[in-house]
C-alpha cells in the first residue's frame, strides 16, 4: 500500500491533483475535560478531529495529523482551510465517506456544511443485498465487516492499533497509525466502485437513491445529531416527581383491591394474571401468540368492557390499571430515558437517527427513541413540552399535511380523492360523505348530528384503507384507539361504501397485489425495493401480512422519499443560512432552531423546499404547515 504522512496543504494539493473523486475519513479524540467519558470520541460536542486521511486511487492514501498530543502536527488552520475550500465546499468534487453523518457532525462543529457531492458507502451498503431477498442492515454495514466480506482483506481494529489509548496519543510518524487511518479512506473508495458496479448491474434505481437521497440525508443527520434538542430540566424533574408519586399512589390503590398481589412495573406479572383469571374468575378475552393469557392494553380494554356489562364492581380496578400502565410508560419511556441521555456538555438530547432504520425508508431513532414522541395533536401528558428553545431563539416546525393520503391519491388515481386535494378540500369530510352517503355540506358541518363520531370513523378509514384494511381491523381500530363500539356488519358496510365511493382504490390495490406476487417484491415510486418472500406462502397469515406490506410500502416509502428529497433541498440552502439549525426529524415533521427575526425567511425557505414537486409525475399538491414557539409542545400554527 502506498500510504504516507503529509503535513502541508501543498502536499495534499499535489496528491489530489485533478481527481474529482476522492474518499475522506477522520479520527477523533475527546477534549481534555471528557477523557473519562466512555463514548466521548463519538460526540462532536465533546471531541475534536485528530486527523484526516484522503484517498484518490486504489491502494494509496495520505494521512494528515492535526491534533496529536506531544507530537508534531500539520498547521491546523492552513490544512483545514485548504480541505474546506478545495474539497468540502467544492461542488465539483465527489467525496466518498463511510458513515457521512459522523464526519458531517464534526465538520459542522467547525462551522462547515459540506457542499461537495457526498457518497455515503454505509448507506450504499444498506441498499445492497446480503441474500437473494434481504438487504444489509446497519449492523452488516460497518467498514470493518464489509471489507473482509466483500474485498477479502482483514483491516486492523481500532483496539489493536490504539491498545487502550486515545488516537491523539498515538505517534503520527508510526506506520501502523498511518496505515490504520489511510486504510479507512482507501477501502471506502474501493467500496464506492464495488457498490456502484453492483447497483448498475442489479438495482440502478438504488444507486440513484444513494447519490441523490440517502447521502445528502446522512449529511443532514450529522447536523441534527450535533445540534440536538434542548431540554427543560426543571420541568422534566417536576414530571419525574409527579410520575413517581402517581405510581406510588396507584400501586397502593391496586394493593388494596388485590390484596398485595405483585403487579410488577406494568401490571403484567403471572401472579396478577392469576388473580384476574383465577381468583376473580374473569374470562380470557385475548391470548398471546403462545396461547397464554394476554395482559396488554387491548386485553385490559376488553376486560373493562366486559366488567361494565357483567361485573361492574371490578370496573374501578381496570380504571386504576389503565392509569398505572400509562404513568409507568411515561416515567420509563420518556422521563427516565430522557434524563439518561441528557448530554452533560450541552444540556441537550442528541438522539441517534437512522434514515434507513425501517424497510420502507422511514427514519428510526434510539438513545432515546424520539420517533415515538407523541404527535402534536395527541400529546395529553405534554412530552413535547420537555423540549425548549434557548434564550433569544425560537423553535420552528414544518409538518407535511396528510402526506401519506396524498401519496395514496396519487397512486390510485381516484378522481374524487385527487380533486379533493387539488381544490384544497377536506379529505376527511369527503370520506365521511362517501361512507354515510350524505352531502358534503353536511359532512363538513361541525353542528351536524353525529359529526364527531362520523369524522373519527372517516379518519380511521383514510389512514387504514390504503393498506388493505379489513372490517375486523376497522372494528378493532375503532374500539381500541377511538373507544367506538361498532358491529362487524357495520364495519363491513362502511368499507363497502368507501370502496364504492372511491372506485379506483380497489382497482389499484388489486393491481399492486398481482404485481407484487409476480415480482415477489414491491417498490416505492423512485424504486426503493422491499422483497416479499412470503407473498406466495400457503400460510394465510404470512401471505396476508405480505400483501399488506405490498400496499403499505409504496405509500409509506414514497412519502419517506418525498420527505428526504425535501431534506436534500434544505441542505443545499443551509450554507447561506448558518443561523438555521436543524434539530430533529419526527413523523412527517422537521424541527429547527433560529433567531426570531429570521422566522419569515426561514418559513418561506423550508416551505418551498418541502412543497416543491418531488418528481415529474407527482401531480398532487403538497402542503407543509408551519408552527412556531419557544416550547415544542405549545407551538402556534402560522397562517398561510
Amino acid at each position: 500500500m502506498k500510504y504516507k504522512l503529509v503535513k502541508t496543504a501543498e502536499e495534499i494539493k499535489n496528491y489530489i491533483g485533478s481527481h474529482a473523486l476522492l474518499a475522506i475519513d477522520i479520527e477523533t479524540s475527546p477534549k481534555h475535560e471528557y477523557r473519562r467519558d466512555e463514548k466521548a470520541s463519538l460526540d462532536s460536542n465533546k471531541s475534536e478531529i485528530t486527523d484526516i486521511s484522503l484517498s484518490v486511487e486504489y491502494g494509496t492514501g495520505i494521512y494528515v495529523p492535526l491534533r496529536h498530543r506531544n507530537y508534531d502536527n500539520a498547521d491546523f488552520n492552513e490544512v483545514f482551510s485548504f480541505i474546506k475550500e478545495e474539497i468540502l465546499l467544492n461542488e465539483n468534487k465527489t467525496v466518498v465517506i463511510h458513515n457521512a453523518a459522523f464526519e458531517s457532525s464534526f465538520f459542522y462543529a467547525l462551522g462547515v456544511i459540506m457542499r461537495c457531492n457526498v457518497y455515503d458507502t454505509m448507506a450504499a451498503a444498506q441498499l445492497t443485498l446480503k441474500t437473494n431477498t434481504e438487504f444489509r442492515n446497519l449492523s452488516d454495514s460497518g467498514l470493518k465487516k464489509l471489507v473482509p466480506e466483500l474485498l477479502k482483506v482483514e483491516l486492523p481494529t481500532f483496539e489493536s492499533v490504539t491498545e487502550g489509548a486515545f488516537f491523539d496519543e498515538l505517534n503520527p510518524d508510526n506506520y501502523e497509525t498511518v496505515r490504520y487511518a489511510c486504510a479507512d479512506s482507501d477501502y471506502a473508495l474501493r467500496l464506492y466502485h464495488l457498490f456502484n458496479d453492483w447497483f448498475d448491474k442489479n438495482l440502478p434505481k438504488h444507486r440513484f437513491l444513494v447519490e441523490n437521497i440517502e447521502s445528502p440525508v446522512a449529511v443532514y443527520v450529522g447536523l441534527m445529531k450535533h445540534n440536538g434538542m434542548l431540554v427543560d430540566r426543571n420541568l422534566l424533574s417536576q414530571k419525574q416527581d409527579q410520575a413517581t408519586a402517581m405510581l406510588r399512589q396507584l400501586k397502593e390503590d391496586l394493593s388494596l383491591l388485590t390484596g398485595n398481589i405483585n403487579i410488577g412495573s406494568n401490571a403484567t406479572t403471572q401472579e396478577f394474571k392469576n388473580f384476574l383469571y383465577g381468583r376473580l374468575g374473569l374470562p380470557v378475552l385475548k391470548t398471546t401468540g403462545k396461547n397464554k393469557e394476554a395482559a396488554d392494553d387491548e386485553a385490559f380494554i376488553l376486560l373493562s368492557s366486559y366488567c361494565k356489562q357483567h361485573e361492574p364492581e371490578y370496573v374501578p380496578l381496570f380504571d386504576i390499571i389503565k392509569d398505572y400502565r400509562k404513568w409507568g410508560k411515561i416515567k420509563s419511556t420518556y422521563i427516565d430515558s430522557y434524563f439518561k441521555h441528557l448530554n452533560s456538555a450541552t444540556g441537550r438530547i442528541h438522539p441517534d437517527l437512522f434514515p434507513l432504520g425501517t424497510e420502507t425508508g422511514r427514519f428510526a431513532s434510539r438513545n432515546p427513541n424520539l420517533q415515538n414522541c407523541h404527535r402534536k395533536d395527541n400529546d395529553p401528558i405534554g412530552v413535547r413540552n420537555f423540549f425548549i428553545s434557548p434564550k433569544g431563539k425560537i423553535l420552528m416546525s414544518l409538518d407535511f399535511s396528510q402526506i401519506e393520503l396524498r401519496v395514496g391519491a396519487f397512486y390510485c388515481r381516484d378522481k374524487a380523492m385527487m380533486e379533493t386535494y387539488k381544490s384544497g378540500g377536506d379529505i376527511h369530510a369527503k370520506t365521511t360523505s362517501v361512507i354515510y352517503k350524505i352531502p358534503f355540506e353536511e359532512a363538513v358541518d361541525k353542528n351536524a348530528p353525529h359529526y364527531k363520531e362520523r369524522r373519527t370513523i372517516a379518519k380511521a378509514c383514510n389512514f387504514g384503507v390504503f393498506f388493505g384494511l379489513f372490517a375486523k381491523g376497522l372494528l378493532r381500530s375503532l374500539k381500541f384507539k377511538a373507544g367506538l363500539n361498532k358491529t362487524l356488519e357495520e364495519c363491513e358496510e362502511i368499507i363497502k361504501n368507501l370502496k364504492a365511493g372511491y372506485p379506483q382504490l380497489e382497482t389499484w390495490q388489486r393491481k399492486i397485489k398481482v404485481t407484487a406476487k409476480f415480482n415477489e417484491y414491491t417498490e416505492t415510486y423512485l424504486g426503493r425495493r422491499r422483497y416479499l418472500p412470503n407473498i406466495l406462502s400457503s400460510n394465510w397469515n404470512k401471505k396476508s401480512f405480505s400483501e399488506r406490506q405490498a400496499l403499505n410500502t409504496p405509500i409509506q416509502g414514497t412519502a419517506a422519499d418525498i420527505l428526504k428529497l425535501a431534506i436534500a433541498r434544505i441542505l443545499r440552502g443551509l450554507p447561506e443560512r448558518p443561523w438555521l439549525r436543524p434539530l430533529l426529524q419526527i413523523h412527517d415533521e422537521l424541527m429547527f432552531e433560529l433567531p426570531e427575526e429570521k422566522l419569515n425567511e426561514a418559513v418561506e425557505f423550508v416551505k418551498k423546499c418541502m412543497e416543491a414537486q418531488p418528481f415529474e409525475d407527482f401531480d398532487i399538491p403538497l402542503v407543509a404547515e408551519a408552527a412556531v414557539g419557544t416550547r415544542f409542545g405549545s407551538l402556534k400554527e402560522m397562517e398561510g
